[in-house]
């Protein structure tokens, strides 16, 4: 059995000596590789010394990373973690075992069910930030996931080597667990402990620039895999407001005959029209998804024999 760490890292010397050892310590035999994201520190050097596979990322963003990451490591497990060392490294024993007994395609730490979180996070908003994604997504996708945002992840080779990472940035986190959802991959949750940066280490997360990114990335998913739901809700919009602005000029026009309010009458005919455009849209769209994911199925097959091949050589 074969298990990768994988940690992104963009400045980080503080804590990545201290993150590595602990993994060592925990998972002896594991292979740690330690991406270094264009780094201004000696990150890439502290990891070397204590003994990590450092690689370089030069396309700035976490997505970037995890992307090359997923491409070019093999490995029979995966485990994902920051370099910041917020994720004690005792728990990636509980994050593996469901892999191990098939039990799960991804597995997440948990940080916000048992409240270290909110107790250790003391940056303002990302409380607000984490619980609007989470029940975004949960509502979206009928789901009932803890923790969307969190950093500390596990994964079998089948995931990795069939995931489409699209996102650059910190968004990726939001794109795996939607991803695992809508492609009803096996998704575990195991609640762990957070505990804050250490003092004089910094977070590269801009609260409001970064939440904007998800909330977009959380949007741009929805209608890419749910575009359905997604144009209906539209032409629902479309048509109230085109009733709101045509209603008085039919009701006008059923008293005298007349249509005084021409202007109010093609602005209600032009919403409708809006209306049926995005129907139409969403109808055809939600066929496209559809044999999409019927390709992604027989993909997925051809997939699963390659790693099984390979765990067989």
């Amino acid at each position: 059995m074969e298990v990768a760490i994988l940690i992104p890292c963009y400045n980080e010397e503080q804590t990545i000596g201290k993150v590595i050892d602990d993994f060592k310590k925990e998972l002896p035999n594991a292979k740690i590789y330690v991406y270094d994201n264009n780094s201004s520190d000696n990150t890439a050097k502290i990891a070397t010394e204590h003994g990590a596979i450092v690689k370089k990322e030069f396309r700035q963003g976490k997505g970037n990373v995890v992307r090359s990451m997923f491409l070019n490591i093999d490995a029979d497990y995966y485990v994902m973690v920051d370099g910041d060392d917020t994720y004690p490294a005792e728990y990636v024993h509980q994050l593996l075992e469901p892999l191990i007994n098939q039990e799960a395609d991804m597995v997440i730490g948990d940080r916000l069910s048992n409240g270290s979180y909110f107790n250790e996070n003391k940056r303002p908003f990302h409380d607000l930030g984490n619980n609007l994604v989470k029940n975004l997504i949960n509502k979206l996708y009928k789901s009932n996931i803890n923790d969307i945002m969190t950093g500390y992840r596990s994964f079998n080779k089948l995931y990795v080597k069939s995931f489409p990472a699209m996102s650059p940035g910190f968004e990726i986190e939001t794109e795996l667990t939607i991803h695992t959802l809508d492609k009803r991959f096996l998704i575990k949750e195991v609640p762990i402990n957070y505990r804050d940066r250490p003092e004089g280490s910094f977070s590269k997360l801009s609260t409001l620039t970064d939440g904007f990114k998800v909330l977009k990335t959380i949007f741009t998913l929805f209608k890419d895999y749910k575009p359905l739901i997604f144009f209906v809700c539209w032409s629902t919009i479309f048509v109230l407001i085109g009733l709101i602005i045509g209603l008085p000029v039919i009701f006008e026009y059923l008293k005298t005959s007349l249509v005084p309010r021409l202007p109010s009458a093609v602005l209600a005919t032009g919403f409708m029209l809006l209306a049926i455009i995005s129907l139409s849209c969403g109808l055809i769209l939600d066929t496209v998804v559809s044999n999409s994911r019927k390709q992604y199925e027989l993909e997925l097959h051809k997939t699963m024999k390659l790693v099984k091949a390979g765990n067989e050589y």
